[in-house]
């Protein structure tokens, strides 16, 4: 690949950071993080990425969306909370005049028909099944190195999206390039819908999610139906939604110390993307007449365990 491309990394934490962080190697890196002190300590230091990949790379960061007007990208690969993509979106406007490919590999519902409703740029949607999280200002840690990563164009043509996949998996992200990113996006959706909120109100204690025989059945109960919901909406699945979760629990897999992103987001205050998630199963399910009830009762406990952790982070004085 003789061209090195420019991308830019909007949300340099978890995701983001790992991302960024490999591909340094291969592409120039400019990342946009609303963190002041987290960009501060990139721009002093590097980003440190630790766990499953350990380095730390001289990258350009900014929490100033303005620096960036009139800078020139071939990608920009959206990797904040999905609550996050209109705000960043429209205050990076200026740096995305040239039309770069808007690519998300966020998890939920609705950023792709944010990308799409706001620019005219191509965008390309898909998942990774990467796993990190934000340790401290300049750092993140890579928990899981997924198998693969797909990403197919939502607007726009598959072999635009080529080089992409290349850069990617040059980088060391495996990554298929396909024409229809949604059977591989149903799957990731319904395993985060279900197994992101119950890993959350148990606190993250992934053993929790494997080794109660009561949670273990309401997994499966909410599996049922989130795959219920997303047939009637005339999804396929790409691969079965739950295979990680049944090699677990069979031993042939081990059990990871990941207790999914939900988890980390309440243990530091922070919002979830339980609405888009699934909050949106819950809304999909009750608009087609189909029981969630199980779902239905999780997101309903998870939304009051939001405002709990962030009160209790504010009493300790941590926000």
């Amino acid at each position: 690949m003789s061209e090195r491309r420019r991308i830019l990394i909007v949300g340099c934490g978890a995701i983001g950071g790992i991302f960024a962080a490999l591909l340094d190697s291969v592409a120039e890196v400019v990342a946009f993080d609303a963190n002041a002190d987290h960009v501060r300590a990139i721009c002093e230091r590097g980003l440190r990425v630790v766990g499953a990949t350990e380095r730390v790379v001289r990258i350009e960061a900014t929490d100033d969306a303005a620096a960036l007007a009139g800078r020139s990208f071939d990608a920009a690969f959206f990797l904040i909370k999905s609550k996050a993509t209109p705000v960043a979106l429209a205050a990076l406007a200026p740096a995305l005049h040239g039309g770069p490919i808007l690519v998300t590999l966020q998890n939920g519902m609705g950023n792709s028909e944010v990308l799409l409703a706001a620019t005219r740029s191509p965008v390309a949607r898909g998942v990774t099944m990467e796993a990190g999280r934000y340790v401290e200002p300049g750092c993140v840690e890579h928990l899981i190195h997924g198998p693969k990563t797909f990403l197919g164009p939502v607007r726009g043509e598959v072999d635009e999206l080529r080089w992409i996949g290349e850069l990617l998996s040059a980088a060391g992200i495996p990554t298929d390039v396909i024409a229809d990113p949604m059977g591989a996006v149903w799957s990731k959706f319904v395993f985060n819908s279900v197994m992101n909120p119950v890993g959350a109100l148990l606190l993250g204690v992934n053993a929790a999610r494997y080794e109660v025989p009561e949670v273990c059945a309401l997994i499966d109960d909410m599996a049922e139906e989130c795959m219920a919901v997303v047939r009637s909406l005339g999804g396929e699945f790409a691969f079965d939604p739950m295979a990680f979760v049944k090699q677990v629990r069979s031993g042939a897999l081990p059990m990871s110390r990941h207790g999914g992103s939900m988890a980390l987001d309440i243990a530091r205050g922070a919002p979830t993307e339980i609405d888009e998630l699934t909050g949106y199963i819950v809304v999909q399910g009750e608009r087609l007449g189909i029981s969630v009830l199980a779902c239905k009762t999780v997101y309903r406990l998870v939304k009051g365990l939001e405002l709990a952790a962030h009160v209790n982070m504010e009493k300790e004085g941590l926000r």
